[in-house]
């Protein structure tokens, strides 16, 4: 009886040393796990740059009422600066612009030109995820230069545009979009014309975004 009391107060020893022992260890760290990145919001300022093309009508209204219209493209790009606020998946913004474009075109023996435009237009789109859908629109200006038997003459158009884009967020800082733009410039007289001549252009371009 004495032995087996010894023999199990020997093995109740040593289970007591060997839990001392293990909890004496070093247990192993849990894997990292980086934290996941922050919601992307469109919410701040912007700057960015655009590039693409320019199509439309350059129109000479007859002196009786009629109208001519020549269809003229080119090549256009700028800058643009703007700031949005985002309410939920809302968001609301204000951007302004300043390109140049080399669409041109001739109503033998006169040539239209339009050097530069700009645009101060409100944005309202829907945010998905880091993907903005948006409408735009509001005031474009900008230069319709005629020219006749050596002669220029140039004016200051103001008129509407109109238009839609998506935008992309690749990173809190980075975004990168499409736009679609359609500008109406109201005609005005033209000395070496005699008449009124105005543009009606559509801008398809692609444009890249850093937000502050």
């Amino acid at each position: 009886m004495r032995k087996s009391s010894l023999t199990l107060l020997a093995a109740a020893i040593g289970l007591a040393a060997s839990q001392a022992w293990a909890a004496d260890l070093p247990r192993k760290a849990p894997a990292y796990v980086p934290p996941p990145p922050p919601p992307l919001t469109w919410t701040g300022c912007y700057i960015g740059a655009n590039v693409g093309g320019a199509w439309g009508r350059f129109e000479l209204e007859g002196p009786l009422g009629g109208t001519a219209s020549r269809s003229g493209a080119g090549f256009a790009g700028g800058g643009q600066i703007g700031y949005n606020w985002q309410m939920g998946q809302f968001v609301f913004g204000v951007e302004t612009d300043i390109q140049i474009s080399g669409a041109d075109d001739t109503f033998a023996p006169y040539k239209f030109s339009n050097p530069w435009f700009g645009t101060l237009r409100g944005r309202a789109g829907f945010a998905i995820n880091n993907m903005l859908l948006y409408a735009t629109g509001g005031l474009a200006y900008g230069e319709l230069k005629g020219e006749f038997l050596g002669l220029d003459e140039n004016k200051t158009l103001v008129g509407w545009t109109a238009g839609a884009g998506l935008e992309y967020g690749f990173t809190q800082n980075w975004s990168a979009k499409i736009e679609y733009l359609y500008m109406d410039l109201a005609s005005r007289t033209y000395t070496i014309t005699g008449v009124d001549n105005g543009l009606h252009a559509s801008h398809l371009r692609l444009g890249v975004n850093y937000h502050f």
